[in-house]
């Protein structure tokens, strides 16, 4: 099937060309970091983590997320999602494959990831995420090429493959609980030393992802033959918006939590530098009203029936919820976690030119794999009709 990405429209060729070039230059900026080393970063010794393991954080979310179409239709037979749940699980490939090379580039020097393999440590948080992470990748590959493949010859899936879709409903559950114990076990972060911060990653992941997934199908839509059709748009938008309205929710509990007992050890000082700026200084507070700004969008767009139902809204309301948690928490909830550090002096962080040139060459990485494997399953869905 592979042969199938080879062939396209010069439009199709233009897309790809242009995600190369990104990829060029973003290659060409990691050349100079592994030169130089992360001094080129906007990182220092109070803010360990940034932009690119907040991009990691966000986009297991992203992975995540394929559960909500393959669950629905594995399990409780929704036969709705029977035509886009090969698109949430190629969504889930894509998306962990950013996720390995985000981490792979904040290491810093790429051989430290084999300390991991040399090195097992059972009882690091770190251990397991990678055990996650790399399993959840080969299920969704092995699942989705097998499952696109029966379609495409007209035939059931094999049967073991349905017992490894019934294994990636739990393990999708997994990537993200375990990669919030990465932040809620470490004591000395007082805004990620929270309860519910396996529940706030799962909620936005919930959201971000089908929002994700709505907008890909109405591009699919307006660019090729494939429609995934009204009602199943319609349900995954139900399900962002119960999930964007819980995600809002538990962000208001934190809030609650830190001001109303005015302990700054629950993150008060944290939630004060994002959204209103601490001891003068405030670079995120702008993006974080962004995304206050955004979520209210999405929400009263989402919650209203006749505007989710409205093709044109539904797209800005999507656009609305995946622009915002990429603020929350591909950004703001990591550097919140760093600022202010333990001895109560804010060190403020910003991306630099090459870390941002850096993660759009990696999320170029993610689109090329993502429209290659697109490509293939609307072209067997074109040629099975």
């Amino acid at each position: 099937m592979l042969e199938m990405a080879l062939k396209g429209s010069k439009r199709y060729w233009g897309w790809i060309i242009s995600l190369l070039a990104v990829m060029g230059v973003g290659f060409s900026c990691y050349l100079l970091q592994l030169n130089k080393g992360l001094t080129i970063t906007g990182l220092s010794r109070d803010v360990s983590w940034g932009l690119y393991i907040g991009q990691f954080t966000f986009l297991v979310g992203v992975a995540a997320s394929a559960v909500t179409v393959v669950l629905p239709y594995y399990l409780h037979n929704v036969k709705t999602f029977g035509r886009i749940t090969i698109f949430g699980e190629f969504l889930a490939v894509a998306s962990v494959i950013m996720c390995l090379l985000f981490i792979f580039v904040d290491l810093g020097k790429p051989m430290r990831i084999f300390n991991i393999l040399l090195y097992p440590t059972p009882n690091s948080i770190m251990f397991w995420d990678m055990i996650v992470l790399n399993g959840y990748l080969l299920l969704n590959m092995v699942i989705g090429w097998n499952v696109l493949e029966a379609e495409r010859n007209s035939v059931p899936p094999p049967r073991w493959v349905r017992k490894l879709i019934y294994v990636s409903i739990p393990w999708a559950i997994s990537i993200h609980t375990v990669t919030a114990f990465l932040y809620a076990g470490l004591p000395g972060r007082h805004y990620w030393l929270s309860a519910i911060m396996a529940a706030r990653f799962l909620a936005s992941a919930f959201a971000s992802g089908p929002a994700l997934l709505i907008i890909l199908c109405f591009i699919m839509k307006r660019f090729t033959k494939f429609d995934a059709g009204r009602e199943a748009i319609q349900k995954l938008a139900v399900i962002v918006t119960y999930a964007t309205v819980i995600s809002v929710f538990f962000v208001g509990l934190e809030f609650f939590t830190a001001f109303y007992s005015q302990v700054p050890a629950h993150g008060m000082h944290s939630l004060e530098y994002l959204f209103f700026g601490l001891d003068g200084h405030g670079r995120l507070v702008p993006l974080m009203w962004m995304f206050v700004i955004l979520a209210a969008v999405a929400l009263v767009l989402l919650i209203n029936s006749k505007t989710r139902e409205k093709e044109s809204t539904l797209i800005v309301a999507c656009v609305a919820v995946f622009v915002s948690m990429l603020i929350e928490k591909g950004l703001g909830l990591v550097v919140g976690g760093f600022v202010p550090n333990p001895f109560e002096i804010v060190t403020e962080y910003s991306p630099t030119l090459p870390e941002i040139l850096i993660t759009l060459g990696i999320w170029a990485t993610g689109f090329l794999v993502l429209t290659i494997f697109y490509k293939i399953a609307v072209s067997v869905k074109e040629e099975t009709g």
